[in-house]
């Protein structure tokens, strides 16, 4: 029995001026998955692929089903947020459930009702009246009063406060408690994902760097600081980015432990999620440091 929830198999994607190339990754059931990258790397690219919003190269399975009309069968069982549009503004929070319990079939006016209260959002209020993060919260309420098997999200913190993302992230940990539930996660928040996320994908400039179980990212990535002669003797399949200052260098090493073995004279220290962004966005700017 397949147990992946996403497999994505050298997805790829042509454009002017860009190129998605070569992207594999898996996410297992039970699982929540952060997707990261900085803009233009590609991350809604990805995700238009994995749904079929867009045609290219490589192979993908969904909840076991492959792409074309294997996800057709499944397609009542993702639940999607992408940026856009939503639902009229003119009607109330409350017309929603009214709407919804017509037209989809797993659809849960108690969950809904539940969120409602959970999330805080008042049922008389016109969706124009909802500020951003609440009209955020109030679109997850929808996607997961559906009770999907599987949610693929692209940027849903963006526009909560700190309190309403942990009140989000509670409840996509809540959601993969069964083990048969699981969460592909779009954000440049890295701080939620080091708290909740069990496997990061990080893709630059259209091609993937990692995709690993988030605690084996966290204990082998590190930041070196020191010379750059002493940063280059590490070598290419330990050191994979490098700034140069003034007075030293810092580079980003794919495994701090053998980097301090090599060379001793070099400070490494544990990198998070946003340093290896930061450092793989900025190699080849200078580092004042």
């Amino acid at each position: 029995m397949n147990t992946n929830s996403i497999e994505a198999i050298s997805l790829s994607k042509q454009y002017p001026g860009f190129a998605l190339e070569d992207v594999s990754f898996t996410l297992p059931q039970g699982c929540i998955m952060g997707f990261i990258g900085q803009n233009g790397a590609g991350k809604t690219t990805t995700i238009k692929r994995l749904l079929g919003l867009v045609q290219g190269g490589g192979e993908v399975h969904l909840l076991g089903e492959k792409e074309g009309c294997g996800l057709r069968k499944v397609k009542e069982q993702v639940g999607v947020f992408l940026e856009g549009s939503f639902f009229n503004e003119v009607i109330r929070v409350q017309d929603i459930d009214s709407i919804l319990s017509r037209i989809t079939p797993r659809w849960d006016k108690g969950y809904y009702s539940f969120l409602l209260d959970r999330f805080q959002i008042p049922r008389k209020k016109y969706l124009r009246e909802l500020s951003k993060g609440m009209g955020t919260k109030l679109r997850l309420a929808t996607i997961l009063a559906r009770h999907p098997k599987l949610l693929i999200l692209d940027e849903p913190m963006s526009g909560l406060d700190p309190v309403a993302r942990s009140q989000v992230m509670d409840l996509f940990l809540e959601f993969i408690q069964d083990g048969e539930h699981s969460v592909f996660l779009s954000t440049h928040i890295t701080t939620d994902l080091e708290q909740a996320a069990d496997y990061i994908t990080f893709i630059h400039e259209g091609k993937l760097v990692f995709s690993q179980e988030k605690d084996r990212v966290l204990e082998e990535y590190g930041l070196a600081q020191g010379t750059e002669e002493a940063l280059k003797s590490l070598g290419a399949d330990v050191l994979i980015a490098m700034r140069k200052g003034r007075y030293h260098a810092k580079g980003l090493v794919n495994n701090r432990q053998e980097a301090a073995r090599r060379e001793p004279s070099l400070l490494v220290e544990p990198a998070r999620l946003e340093d290896i962004m930061v450092m793989m966005a900025k190699e080849e700017e200078s580092w004042l440091g």
